[in-house]
C-alpha cells in the first residue's frame, strides 16, 4: 500500500473483498495510530489480515496498536528473518515464532509444525488460570530455597551471553527464556520493561521477537500494560503465574545448589 495515509484507510473502507494488506511505514506521523487502529479492528473483525513492515523506532507503536495474531509486524533490522516471516504471512499461514533463515516449502511446513508444538506446550502451562504446573520437589517443600534475586538472574543472562564469545550467537537462540530471564529481573527490580527494549533482550532480529512476545502474550505467560504517561507505547510484565513458574525455578535450582542458565 502506498500513498496518503487517509487515501489508504479511504481504500480499505471501500474494498469488499480483501485477503491481505501491506503496510510499509518508516515514519512516525500521528496518522499512524488510526491506520494501525483500524488494521487491528479489521483482524478482531475477520476481515482480511495485516503485514506491517516497520523500522526499528516504530516498535512500541505497533505493539500499543496492534498486538492481534492477523497482524503480522516484520521489523527491517535483517534479512532472511524478514523475508520468511513476510512469505508465511503472505500465504496466509499462522505467524512463526521462532527464526526462520531459509526459504521454501519444506522449510515453511518445520515453521507450521514449529507452531503447532509451541501453541501446545503453552496451552499446557496455562492450562490452570491460578498457577503455572507445579515443580517437582527435590528434598522438602516448595517453598523451600531462596527467592531469586535481581543480581542473580542478571548473572545467568551474562552468563547466557558469554557462549557467544566461543560458539555463534544462533546456536543457543532461545528468546522465550531471555525474555522470561529479563522480565522477571525487571518484575523483582520494579522495572517497567517497553516492548523494543524485550525484543533487544530477546537476542534475535526484533522480527522474531515481536512473534514470541505475541505468543508468550496469547499464551497467558506475558501481559500488556498500558503506560500510563505515553498513549502511544505499552509495557510487558510476566503474568502472576509466569513469576511463580520463574521462582519456583530458581527456588528449586537452589535447593539443588545448582546455577541457572
Amino acid at each position: 500500500m502506498s500513498g496518503p495515509i487517509d487515501t489508504a484507510l479511504a481504500r480499505i473502507d471501500e474494498a469488499c473483498d480483501i485477503g491481505t494488506v501491506v503496510v510499509d511505514a518508516s515514519v512516525d506521523v500521528p496518522e499512524l495510530d488510526r491506520l494501525f487502529d483500524r488494521l487491528e479492528a479489521a483482524a478482531r473483525e475477520g476481515r482480511f489480515r495485516s503485514v506491517l513492515t516497520i523500522s526499528p523506532d516504530l516498535i512500541d507503536l505497533a505493539a500499543r496498536f496492534c498486538p492481534h495474531p492477523h497482524v503480522d509486524t516484520l521489523c527491517r533490522d535483517g534479512g532472511a528473518d524478514g523475508v520468511a516471516a513476510l512469505a508465511v504471512a503472505l500465504a496466509g499461514a499462522r505467524r512463526i515464532p521462532q527464526r526462520a533463515a531459509e526459504d521454501g516449502p519444506m522449510r515453511l511446513k518445520q515453521l507450521s509444525e514449529e507452531v503447532g508444538r509451541i501453541a501446545r506446550t503453552l496451552a499446557a502451562l496455562s492450562e490452570n488460570d491460578e498457577r503455572m504446573p507445579a515443580l517437582r520437589p527435590i528434598r522438602i517443600g516448595d517453598d523451600d530455597g531462596a527467592e531469586p534475586s535481581a543480581a542473580m538472574i542478571r548473572a545467568c543472562i551474562r552468563a547466557r551471553r558469554m557462549r557467544e564469545l566461543y560458539f555463534p550467537a544462533d546456536l543457543f537462540a532461545d528468546p522465550a527464556w531471555d525474555m522470561l530471564l529479563d522480565l522477571m529481573a525487571a518484575r523483582i527490580e520494579g522495572r517497567r520493561v517497553a516492548v523494543s527494549s524485550l525484543c533487544i533482550a530477546g537476542a534475535v532480529p526484533a522480527t522474531t521477537g515481536l512473534r514470541w512476545i505475541k505468543t508468550l502474550t496469547d499464551g497467558g505467560l506475558f501481559l500488556r500494560v498500558a503506560d500510563p504517561r505515553d498513549g502511544r507505547r505499552i509495557f510487558i510484565e510476566l503474568s502472576e503465574a509466569a513469576a511463580r513458574g520463574m521462582s519456583g525455578y530458581f527456588r528449586a535450582l537452589d535447593r539443588a545448589g545448582l546455577a541457572g542458565v
